[in-house]
């Protein structure tokens, strides 16, 4: 069992591992912290219909589009999951009408998330306190995309701290095979989607933050989408770029109203629900480097250092 240790200032406080009580519990915890699993906008639990035999624990809509199929169990798991969990994504594949319908009548819905009804993605979550990396060896040879995601709690006072670990295929240095069916978000794909121009200079801004990043060591991937192009640590994004339409782009940044007068930032645009002040990039103007100071920021929002 991990021990996990808060330090605060001068005082050390040793946190007590806290299982989850039931699947129940477990569920509830991930469903109303979706922050956990970045940008995955959960629409409903427990999803009944269709000829299954089972239902998915947890169905969402991804920034990508794309459906995700969450499944949990409050203990340890491995392979002997993936049947199941297949069964399922094979289901929302062959049922897009239904997902549709879901989607439809949830409330708050991201406007920038494009959904391909026609060709609908489909990617599948294993979520338990414990996964036998031996089921990582199962996930390569699937053509659905898999994660494979621990997740732990300890608990000190009031205070409940939640621990996420995506399990990496590469860390057991297998080969990863291409998924098919996936959209390639690259200059073709954009180039017939939005100002080719356009296209070129948003990909400039791209390869300029990629630099900025290198030269700071920093741990983030680059992962394009429809409609922005994400730095991430994990599931979770440190700062983006993203289309505003065919031709105009910005920086996007999670970060509060006064820390961005403290680091002396004055956005286009400040979204309050979400907190991202978002600043268009003009070509030619808009200067990497003046944004330093904020992508220093968000990454070590992120923990890092």
């Amino acid at each position: 069992m991990a021990n996990l240790f808060w330090r605060k200032k001068k005082r050390v406080s040793s946190l007590l591992e806290t299982p989850f009580k039931s699947e129940e519990e477990f569920e509830k915890t991930v469903f109303g912290t979706p922050e956990l699993l970045g940008e995955i906008t959960l629409i409903k639990r427990q999803v009944r219909g269709g000829n299954k035999s089972g239902i998915p624990d947890i169905i969402g809509i991804d920034a990508d589009g794309a459906v995700c199929i969450l499944e949990m169990k409050n203990k340890k798991v491995d392979a002997s999951i993936i049947p199941q969990v297949l069964e399922y994504a094979i289901w929302a594949e062959t049922n897009p009408d239904s997902i549709k319908s879901l989607w439809l009548e949830l409330n708050e819905k991201p406007e920038e998330v494009e959904i391909n009804w026609e060709n609908l993605e489909v990617k599948i979550f294993i979520i338990a306190p414990a996964i036998s990396r031996s089921t990582l060896e199962f996930v390569e040879r699937i053509n659905y995309p898999v994660d494979l995601v621990e997740i732990k709690r300890w608990i000190e006072g009031d205070n409940e701290i939640l621990m996420v670990n995506k399990l990496e295929t590469e860390e057991k240095g297998y080969r990863i095979k291409p998924v098919q069916g996936l959209r390639n978000y690259d200059e073709t794909y954009y180039k017939s989607k939005r100002n080719k121009k356009s296209v070129d200079y948003f990909l400039q801004y791209v390869s300029e933050v990629e630099k900025v990043i290198k030269s700071k060591g920093w741990n983030l991937d680059t992962k394009f989408n429809a409609y922005q192009c994400a730095f991430k640590s994990g599931f979770f994004n440190a700062f983006r770029i993203q289309w505003l339409g065919t031709k105009s782009f910005a920086f996007l940044f999670k970060v509060s109203k006064a820390d961005l007068r403290r680091l002396n930032f004055k956005p286009t645009r400040y979204d309050e629900d979400k907190k991202r002040a978002i600043f268009l990039i003009e070509p030619g103007k808009t200067k990497v480097k003046d944004f330093i100071p904020l992508f220093e920021y968000s990454y070590k929002a992120l923990g890092g250092n």
